[in-house]
């Protein structure tokens, strides 16, 4: 631990920037950050004006603009309606599955969300009192959330359809004073009832909420017989609309779960102010987007980029947002995206790379592409997992548009690292998602917490203190925030990624740590392999996990899935790929297992289940992840890797 906690304060790395507006930009926000953020503050609302940047005694990760107050929902509603834009489109819903859309303006949104947080208060709930959010990607959802921010009330949205176990952890760790829950979600070709895992998770849990707020779809409606429950619609009818409630700025805005080590759930609590500053930032000098721009981030709410990208960041920037029920591929072909950016006029799209690997496997050539005017559309940018070479050059090619890797995570809230439209730099490099956000300061370092060489593999850190947006905490849960990110490098927030920076500064994530495996004494990204796998032409998408082995310690897998209308002999596709890896990586890969599956198994949001798919190959006791798209896809890997390998030493 003592060599962890001399990591050096400065890093040589840092200088590789060349962008002069960038780079002007970045130095700024790491030599005067306090300065750099109060004058970025000033681009949000506040009832009181920040004076005071930081307090580092605040929370566990500091706390932003201890001194100001706020209205999120003000922010994002009300203020555009007092600037004149009250009539500009703020809210775009379009259903694959119901084959309509809704739009609703700056006003209209505002008048709603003001009728259901003013029945939310009618139901008991105040400034403080956590709302849980159980519903599909519907408008009321949004409403819901922004209804939450108007009085003060954190809201914890959790992935509809998620399992009434999972759900329930979460109940009992904010203990809600409310749900607001749907009747139903919608997935292709089926109907998904909400009421089987809402009962589970009410019985599960030990805190029982004071009311269940249902809104009905007419596709399948909800049992209302339990006395706790009151039906959505008829409370906003009922309602008088609520005035916004000034919080402080380090008031928390919602509590977002993900999966703990342990199987306790992670709640970690976004503040109000900091969070509104770094988004008001990022939209305009990252993504470039400008009042008036429809943003599409084609996500979910369950997840980070749909708090911050689907609802927050646009409507702060008074754009029009996007929210999408639908899949890129299947509602009903490849094109939905394409059709939606024409329709719209769609400026920037954000989604996931596995979501451009389903489209490019369907429709490799890009016809429906040729078939949409995509002349509206500025950039797309990608995250949620790493996005491999191949894709974003075949997504670069048939697009003619930028194509933007990014990373961030959960707990940072909004990017970390990208490249910078809104400052004038595209400058991109496959396989890197870009270059530090300014506010971010990076560390690569080894096991032992000393720095690595340039263009060497070690262990992401980023420098405290973390910029505004960032969480500062658990919810409830200083000491396990400490522990969890903070303890092991003393100084700095651990990510639990693995990365490499090149000698231009920019920074390649090759996935989590323990994705990284350690075959007979040598450590190597499966990330790596994965990039050479997913340059074959009959290749769509892949993965690469290690399975233990009595010899080397770990071993790698490959396993992936074709493209439509490919149908190569596996004993020869294997050993191509093979040798494709051993060319580019060495013997030292041990590489020699290749399985053709029919799907890799994904959570709903597009995430690959490496972790899941390496207990299988280990054969190792597993649990169904409660965000998998479908637990069949499992069986399926589980018989494929049963098979032999065609490949000897």
């Amino acid at each position: 631990m003592a060599a962890r906690a001399a990591i050096l304060t400065s890093y040589a790395g840092e200088s590789g920037l060349t962008s002069n507006s960038y780079a002007e930009t970045y130095g700024r926000s790491v030599s005067m950050p306090e300065e750099f953020w109060l004058e970025a503050a000033g681009a949000g609302w506040w009832q009181d004006v920040p004076r005071t940047a930081l307090d580092m005694d605040g929370a566990p990760a500091g706390a932003w603009f201890p001194d100001a107050t706020t209205n999120m929902c003000v922010a994002a509603l009300d203020r555009h309606i007092d600037e004149g834009r009250g009539n500009d489109v703020a809210l775009i819903h379009e259903s694959a599955y119901e084959h309509r859309n809704e739009t609703f303006s700056f006003s209209q949104l505002r008048d709603r969300v003001a009728k259901f947080a003013g029945a939310l208060i009618g139901q008991g709930v105040k400034k403080g009192d956590p709302v849980v959010i159980y519903m599909p990607m519907i408008p009321d959802a949004v409403v819901a959330m922004l209804a939450c921010a108007r009085i003060g009330a954190p809201h914890s949205v959790v992935f509809g359809g998620f399992a009434g176990f999972e759900l329930a952890s979460r109940i009992d760790d904010c203990r809600p004073k409310a749900i607001v829950a749907s009747s139903c979600g919608l997935e292709p070709g089926r109907v998904v009832p909400y009421a089987p895992m809402l009962s589970e998770a009410l019985s599960i849990a030990k805190h029982a909420p004071a009311v269940v707020v249902v809104k009905q779809r007419e596709v399948c409606r909800m049992d209302m017989a339990d006395a706790r429950f009151v039906d959505f619609d008829a409370l906003v009818e009922a309602a008088a609309p609520a005035e916004a409630v000034i919080v402080p700025s380090t008031h928390p805005l919602y509590i977002l779960y993900t999966s703990g080590t342990t199987g306790n759930p992670k709640g970690l609590v976004r503040d109000t102010g900091g969070y509104m500053t770094a988004l008001t930032w990022s939209m305009r000098n990252i993504y470039g987007a400008k009042a008036g721009d429809v943003f599409w981030a084609a996500s979910d709410i369950g997840w980070v980029v749909g708090h911050s990208y689907i609802v927050y960041g646009p409507l702060l920037s008074g754009c029009a947002t996007i929210l999408y029920e639908g899949k890129p591929v299947g509602t009903p072909d490849a094109g939905a995206y394409w059709r939606l950016v024409e329709k719209h006029g769609v400026s920037i799209l954000f989604t996931a790379p596995t979501a451009l690997r389903a489209i490019k496997r369907d429709d490799f050539e890009g016809e429906w592409v040729r078939r949409s005017n995509l002349g509206s559309l500025r950039a797309l940018f990608l995250a949620g997992e790493r996005a491999d070479p191949d894709t974003v050059k075949w997504a670069t090619h048939i697009l003619g548009k930028p194509v933007i890797d990014h990373w961030w995570q959960t707990e940072l809230g909004w990017p970390a690292l990208s490249s910078f439209p809104g400052l004038g730099d595209h400058s991109t490099k496959l396989g890197s998602a870009g270059r530090a956000v300014p506010g971010f300061i990076f560390h690569i370092v080894d096991d032992e917490g000393s720095p690595v060489r340039e263009g060497s593999e070690g262990t992401l850190l980023i420098k405290q203190p973390l910029p505004p947006g960032c969480s500062p905490t658990l919810w409830n849960a200083d000491d396990r925030f400490r522990s969890v990110y903070l303890d092991d490098y003393p100084g700095y927030y651990l990510t639990g990624d693995a990365a490499m920076r090149d000698a231009d500064g920019f920074i390649h994530v090759m996935g989590r740590t323990d994705d990284v495996i350690n075959v007979a004494g040598h450590r190597l990204s499966t990330g790596a392999m994965e990039e050479i796998l997913a340059e074959d032409a009959d290749v769509a998408e892949c993965a690469v996990v290690g399975a233990a082995d009595k010899l080397k310690g770990q071993a790698p897998i490959g396993l992936i899935v074709l493209k439509a209308g490919r149908a190569p002999d596996p004993a020869e596709i294997e050993a191509r790929l093979v040798k494709a890896v051993r060319d580019r990586i060495g013997p030292v890969a041990a590489f020699k297992q290749v399985t053709i599956v029919l799907r890799l198994p994904k959570t709903r949001s597009g995430k690959v289940l490496r972790r899941t798919m390496r207990a299988i190959a280990d054969g190792r006791p597993y649990s169904i992840p409660p965000t998998i798209d479908d637990p069949a896809a499992l069986d399926e890997i589980k018989q494929a890797l049963t098979q032999p390998s065609t490949v000897r030493e």
